[in-house]
């Protein structure tokens, strides 16, 4: 997929918290997600975005990145 279509995950390098990056633009370690909900069940089951992110991802972010992907339109 081109990246304009994806969505970015941003970790700051100050160690804040991992995030939305609506810009693309954001500082910090990023990784890319697709819209669909199932990539990131997909993402969560094989730990992908820990590893891209090189951060431990609690249950409550991940609860969080999903109804915040929901809200999200392609």
């Amino acid at each position: 997929m081109p990246k304009r279509e994806l969505l970015r995950m941003v970790k700051p390098p100050d160690g804040g918290e991992i995030h939305f990056d609506k810009t693309g633009k954001a500082s910090g370690r990023g990784a890319y997600l697709c819209h669909n909900p199932d990539c990131l069940k997909k993402a969560r089951k094989t730990r992908a975005l820990e590893r891209m992110l090189e951060h431990a991802i609690s249950a409550e972010a991940y609860d969080e990145l999903e109804n915040q992907l929901k809200g999200e339109k392609p």
